[in-house]
């Protein structure tokens, strides 16, 4: 089964299980995020930001060294609260063999701290860098951090989520969902980015680029 195929499963789902009116808060705030966050995350072709954060275990990570060595997928998600977030990240698991073939590295972020990066690492049987981006400097230089507004805030507390907690942060914001393949050059080869937190990259299609970015250099 694909990775869209089980964030469908899930989403029918969630549509039994949440209320009608949570559902539409959320559905307005998706739809307000497609006409800004659209216009301000990266795009293909751009340069990548710098990116040095601390992984699961503690220790600082410098992507720029892992460029030095081929290609990095890169994968921002929201946390390891998040469902949608897990199912990506195993099906980003289970190819993993074929990117370290490729010559290539893979890292996700998340705005999450150190601690519970880990946890996320350790339940999902992840072999990658899980980074931990607190204060998400790294997610707005990539164009993707949006701030909750009261109603939003209401509604994920409804949720029983405290994103400033687990955040260790005092604000209400998250990156939308994106997968950028950077190139040893430091530039974007491959951008993908959607405001709908239930909706992600397809692994094989990221792999798939992947594949003809190392043939054609």
């Amino acid at each position: 089964m694909s990775l869209k195929e089980q964030l469908a499963d899930y989403r029918a789902g969630w549509f039994k299980r949440v209320p009608a009116e949570r559902q539409a808060v959320m559905e307005r705030h998706i739809n307000e995020l497609r006409g800004t966050l659209a216009k301000t995350a990266l795009k293909a072709g751009a340069g990548a930001p710098p990116i040095v954060l601390t992984n699961a275990k503690g220790i600082r990570v410098d992507v720029g060294s892992l460029l030095n060595r081929g290609p990095v997928i890169v994968t921002f998600y929201r946390g390891g609260w998040c469902p949608y977030c897990n199912l990506e990240l195993k099906a980003f698991q289970k190819i993993l063999p074929e990117i370290k073939a490729a010559g290539a590295s893979l890292v996700a972020i998340s705005p999450e701290k150190p601690d519970d990066t880990l946890s996320t690492a350790e339940r999902n049987a992840l072999d990658f860098e899980v980074l931990s981006d607190v204060g998400q400097k790294v997610g707005r230089a990539f164009g993707l951090v949006y701030t909750f507004d009261d109603e939003l805030i209401a509604t994920y507390k409804q949720f029983g989520q405290d994103i400033p907690g687990r955040n260790g942060s005092n604000e209400w914001a998250l990156p939308i969902s994106a997968t950028y393949v950077i190139g040893q050059d430091g530039r974007i080869i491959y951008a993908y980015t959607d405001a709908d937190y239930r909706d992600r990259a397809e692994p094989a299609e990221v792999l798939r680029v992947l594949k003809e970015t190392v043939i054609s250099a």
